[in-house]
């Protein structure tokens, strides 16, 4: 399975299963931070959506852990950072979804968008190397 395909399912599990979308990301990428599924998704516990108090996106501080865990730079997360604020206009997870209600998209739709982003932006700079 590839780790597309892990958070699509990690983002459609039935009901009374629930990963926040830090863990969507961390959980795919655990094997290749040292950590288990379990480590993973305590580690990401408290940051989905911002920190639970608007801060920033938890998809945006899941992509840093991973990028710090697996030895990059602050240049890849700089760049990283800097790519998605120029897409979306923020960091922060309260203006974010405040967005896109003003577009009439649905939170977890906007949320799996970020999610997917990320994860693809990741394979990317995992693929292009340290």
């Amino acid at each position: 399975m590839t780790r597309m395909e892990q958070v699509w399912a990690i983002r459609h599990e039935g009901p009374g299963v629930h990963h926040n979308c830090c863990q969507s990301i961390l959980v795919p990428f655990a094997p290749e931070m040292g950590l288990t599924e379990e480590q993973a998704n305590a580690l990401g516990a408290h940051f989905g959506m911002g920190m639970s108090h608007g801060s920033v996106c938890g998809t945006l501080s899941a992509a840093m852990m991973v990028l710090g865990a697996m030895g990059y730079d602050n240049k890849q997360a700089a760049a990283l950072l800097r790519q998605f604020r120029e897409r979306h206009g923020a960091t922060d997870c309260a203006t974010l979804l405040k967005a896109s209600r003003d577009r009439g998209e649905a939170r977890k739709d906007h949320c799996d968008g970020l999610v997917y982003e990320l994860v693809e932006a990741l394979e990317e700079i995992i693929a292009a190397g340290k």
